[in-house]
């Protein structure tokens, strides 16, 4: 059964048999507004837990989006290259940006469940 984490930073993780697959949330794309252009990073390309993983541009902004663990890139979502719009229309399915085996599974264990990003997302209203 897939785990599903967020960060403060509004990136997700759902994670399964070691690999986790990372996403901006619902929230993030909208206060990006229209995606214009996704970077996504080289296969075998290992990251840090907070380490830029991606790259998105909208019309409002260009912002990274962080590992939300450590790992080795083992695909990217390269549908996003020509069409990065799939973020805004689909963030958490077929918007996500990369998927990572993870080095270590514990980093999880400081990321919030649905539950608390809720509750952050009610304080942010």
């Amino acid at each position: 059964m897939a785990v599903v984490r967020f960060t403060p930073e509004h990136e997700w993780i759902r994670v399964e048999d070691g690999v986790g697959t990372v996403g901006i949330t619902d929230y993030a794309q909208q206060q990006l507004g229209d995606v214009v252009f996704v970077e996504l990073p080289a296969l075998a390309t290992v990251v840090a837990k907070g380490a830029q993983a991606a790259v998105v541009e909208s019309v409002k902004a260009a912002s990274e989006v962080y590992a939300p663990a450590s790992g080795e890139v083992i695909a990217v979502n390269d549908a996003l290259v020509d069409e990065p719009g799939r973020v805004n229309a689909e963030p958490t399915e077929g918007g996500w940006f990369v998927r990572l085996r993870l080095s270590d599974e514990g980093e999880l264990a400081g990321l919030m469940d649905e539950a608390a990003y809720a509750a952050l997302l009610e304080s942010l209203a």
